[in-house]
């Protein structure tokens, strides 16, 4: 029996009908499916960004520090994550020395985080867009990424949003 996706009696829409959990996507409710490509898609960003020894953690820190020197603090704001995560986001990105700490001028309390040129390059070549769109779109012709662009713009216009949504 064929069900579309808004037919609230399906057996993937409602789990009082059939069986609640499914093995064959098919009858998976949307947000399972769309969960489901998340964690492929992010399991091979994440070997991407290995390449360059980063993670998901790190390199948007990177791309924060391209705009500029900040505090940790400032960077765990941007990052919607605690100092003390950041601590040590900070700590693995020196280690590889994609960042320097060195003393803020304007508090002597406080570390300036900055990328340094290695950081830079690394940061800017995980970034590039071809590999991105690869590792999202793998499968879908030009039509099909249109239309999931699209359909991902209107969720993200319409979901609440959060301080870690812009990392």
């Amino acid at each position: 029996m064929e069900h579309s996706p808004r037919d609230r009696t399906g057996p993937y829409a409602d789990p009082d009908v059939g069986d609640p959990t499914p093995t064959d996507p098919e009858e998976w409710a949307t947000g399972r499916l769309l969960f489901a490509v998340a964690r492929r898609i992010e399991r091979e960003w994440n070997a991407h960004l290995g390449k360059w020894d980063l993670n998901h953690a790190g390199f948007p820190v990177l791309m924060h520090l391209l705009a500029g020197p900040r505090s940790q603090r400032v960077l765990a704001e941007e990052s919607g994550v605690t100092e003390q995560t950041m601590s040590r986001v900070v700590a693995r990105l020196e280690r590889s020395g994609y960042v320097t700490r060195t003393d803020d001028p304007a508090d002597r309390r406080r570390r300036a985080v900055a990328i340094t040129a290695a950081g830079r390059d690394a940061g800017l070549a995980a970034a590039r867009r071809r590999p991105a769109e690869d590792l999202a779109t793998r499968g879908l012709d030009d039509a099909q990424v249109v239309a999931l662009r699209e359909a991902l713009l209107a969720l993200l216009k319409t979901l609440p949003r959060s301080p870690q949504d812009e990392s």
